[in-house]
């Protein structure tokens, strides 16, 4: 779980005459994640695509093209089926002639609907004017101008031009006609000039005559014409999506494996009469993948495994075993060329291994968190498991309440069950993890939408743990605090120790302890320091009485002794910090501030309390008696009221407070992601992963093709 599958990077070698047929059976295994050649081997080229590539790449566009214009998608799919390359010529070539022909008379339907549409829009003051649009244009010693404006400012402005001889103004609904006769000799753009400043946006005069009121009407009739031309060609449009939709999807299907094969060769180096492919496998694969290339061309063909890829840190080259039997010596069967690299091991480009995260299936869907970073590292540890045992614990104990966790796990099942992407689905899963561990957390606080009716039914009114909001458990709040930097120290030691364990294994002893093992006598150090009597009254007092809640009046009982020692450890590892990383000495406090990072997590939880708490007083009304509490179901008060609450105010109020109470628990439902989740995601990237994660890994991508839509059979 900790690390990814093991990887192999193996060879085929073999004779040019069966390259076809090896890249049908690599292509059939769907387990060869593909390394480029990358040319530096004296003699090989890259190889060239298997003839009919370029053709096969040329219908594939075709067929994506013809998906995008119907909007085909996966639903339309239907079964499986058989497509032949005759039925590729045929029956694509008909339906692209079709939707072509359909696209076009749509295209030119469109653009004449568009047109009409504006012809439309530019014509409609014109109607509401109500002059003849021939009359608004054609005089030799009139100046007409239409448009949308203030007739009174219009007017002034006509009014006081100095131009202008006379002028007459019609208006009706904001529209505006403007008939001037300008002065002889004025300029041509003398009412123009004269309407700077004013509102008043000018209209083009249609090129029509006649009432402005037919002219709309004929442009309506023929926009009626194209919209009901427009849907026939879209319902023949739908006719052919109906029809065709399969048979698409499977010839796309076709075709992109038809290209992976046929442009296969573009990876492997090549000579006159020999070919190698290399590539990594998960190294348990390696036995069926070389005899499923033996099954298909016996001897003519030669697999290898070349390394097997250990677990390297820091981004340094990967340390890997070389396998006996490299490609050192081997000859092409058939081939007549002797394949051979420059030692035993050395392959034809040093890539990196992909990494296939192997993880159980309940812990899969929090890869998608991981991943939300970065693929890790072959050579780093996968913090996913760790994820999956903290994540869902540190949202469940913010929010910690059945209702609210019986709602997340019903989001997450919906999720998990209703969508066909990964990702989704993964959400989904983290979902109901953290939905579930809200009700579990709900039920040792006793919680029901933040009400305590758990707590009457379960623990007989008194749960287990208290959130701290009432005064009487004002400890709790406090211990919570405590018990979140506690929280903190552990998942700390967790990270720091996977970086020890990798600087151990691929270095040595000397760089893990200057490295990691520091920084783990800092944390330590420090922290058992901190909870000790050592210097007790310089500290301060919740660090000791908070105990009290389990029993433990005396605190941790680490003495002053213990804590003088861990002082002296925290200075070992500085010290040590300093020799071997004097530039990270500067930052070594944060093994106190890191540790303190945490205290977020009992401040989401006071926070959220605080939220459903209020959202209950103001429609349930509370009293406080005795240091806690009581939320005014029925009945009179015992105590000092605190808010009547809307239930009790009348019928009117009643509704309010109702209204009142869904709305304010869904805004808790919301926040409770946006807070809860997201502070639980930071402590995981800042805090955890930080310690120890880089990623940045290779996704595997074997070559293959996973069907959907079309079968050999």
């Amino acid at each position: 779980m900790l690390r990814p599958e093991r990887m192999s990077k193996v060879s085929v070698t073999g004779s040019k005459a069966v390259m076809d047929d090896v890249v049908e059976a690599v292509h059939d295994r769907n387990l060869l994640h593909v390394t480029e050649y990358d040319g530096t081997w004296e003699g090989f080229e890259p190889g060239n695509p298997i003839d009919g590539a370029e053709e096969a790449s040329e219908k594939l566009v075709t067929v994506r093209s013809i998906e995008s214009i119907l909007d085909v998608d996966d639903a339309d799919a239907g079964p499986t089926r058989i497509v032949t390359d005759d039925a590729l010529e045929e029956e694509l070539g008909e339906i692209r002639e079709r939707v072509n022909d359909l696209e076009d008379r749509r295209d030119e339907i469109r653009s004449e609907l568009g047109e009409v549409e504006d012809r439309l829009s530019a014509v409609e003051p014109f109607a509401t004017l109500g002059i003849d649009l021939d009359l608004l244009a054609g005089y030799d010693t009139l100046d007409v101008v239409v448009g949308e404006g203030n007739a009174d400012e219009v007017e002034r402005a006509m009014v006081d031009a100095d131009g202008i001889e006379d002028v007459e103004l019609f208006a009706e609904d904001g529209v505006i006609a403007i008939f001037a006769r300008p002065v002889e000799g004025a300029d041509d753009d003398v009412i123009t000039d004269a309407l700077v400043g004013v509102d008043f946006t000018a209209l083009e005069v249609p090129d029509a005559e006649g009432s402005p009121e037919e002219y709309v009407s004929e442009l309506d009739h023929r926009k009626q014409q194209l919209e009901s031309k427009l849907r026939t060609v879209e319902n023949e449009l739908e006719e052919v999506r109906l029809d065709a939709a399969g048979f698409l999807l499977a010839a796309e299907e076709k075709l992109t494996i038809d290209v992976q094969k046929r442009e296969a060769p573009l990876s492997f180096a090549t000579t006159d009469n020999a070919f190698v492919a290399e590539g990594w496998i998960p190294s348990e694969e390696y036995t069926d993948f070389a005899a499923a290339i033996t099954e298909a061309v016996g001897d003519h063909a030669e697999v290898e495994e070349l390394q097997r890829a250990t677990f390297d840190a820091h981004g340094e080259e990967a340390v890997r075993e070389d396998v006996a039997g490299g490609v050192e010596g081997a000859t092409a069967a058939d081939g007549g060329d002797e394949v051979r690299a420059d030692g035993g091991g050395v392959v034809m480009n040093d890539d990196d291994p992909p990494v296939v995260q192997d993880n159980p299936g309940v812990v899969k869907p929090f890869e998608v968190l991981t991943q939300a970073v970065s693929r890790p590292k072959y050579a780093e540890f996968d913090p996913t498991v760790v994820l999956f045992l903290t994540f869902p614990a540190f949202f469940g104990f913010m929010i910690g309440d059945v209702g609210y966790g019986v709602v997340y796990t019903l989001i997450g099942y919906y999720l998990l069950t209703n969508f066909d992407s990964d990702a989704f689905r993964s959400m989904g899963g983290v979902t109901v993890f953290a939905g579930i561990f809200t009700i579990l957390f709900g039920i040792l606080y006793g919680e029901l939408f933040g009400t305590h009716q758990v707590s009457k039914l379960l623990w007989g009114g008194h749960a287990p743990l208290h959130k701290g909001l009432q005064p009487h458990y004002l400890l709790w709040a406090q211990a919570w605090l405590v018990i979140s930097v506690l929280v903190g120290v552990l998942h700390l030691n967790i990270g720091w120790l996977f970086d020890f364990v990798e600087n151990y294994q691929f270095h040595d002893v000397k760089h893990a302890v200057l490295e990691s093992g520091s920084w783990l006598l800092m944390l330590n150090g420090l922290w058992v320091w901190v909870f000790s009597e050592h210097a007790a009254n310089a500290k301060p007092a919740l660090l000791y009485d908070v105990w009290e809640i389990v029993g433990l009046e005396a605190g941790l009982g680490i003495g002053p002794t213990v804590g003088m020692v861990a002082g002296v450890l925290f200075a070992v590892g500085l010290v040590l910090l300093i020799i071997g990383e004097p530039v990270e000495a500067i930052e070594f406090l944060n093994v106190f501030v890191n540790a303190l990072s945490y205290t977020r997590i009992a401040a989401v939880l006071l926070a959220k309390a605080g939220m459903a708490f209020t959202v209950n007083l103001l429609f349930f009304g509370a009293y406080a008696a005795e240091g806690e509490y009581h939320f005014m179901y029925s009945g009179e008060p015992h105590g000092t009221v605190m808010f009547e609450g809307l239930m009790n105010m009348g019928p009117g109020m009643l509704v309010l407070g109702i209204v009142v109470l869904v709305v304010g628990h869904l805004l808790v439902l919301a926040l409770g992601v946006t807070s809860a989740g997201l502070q639980a995601v930071r402590l995981e990237y800042v805090e955890f992963f930080g310690k120890f994660y880089e990623g940045g890994g290779r996704e595997y991508e074997p070559f293959g093709y996973d069907r959907q839509y079309t079968t050999d059979d």
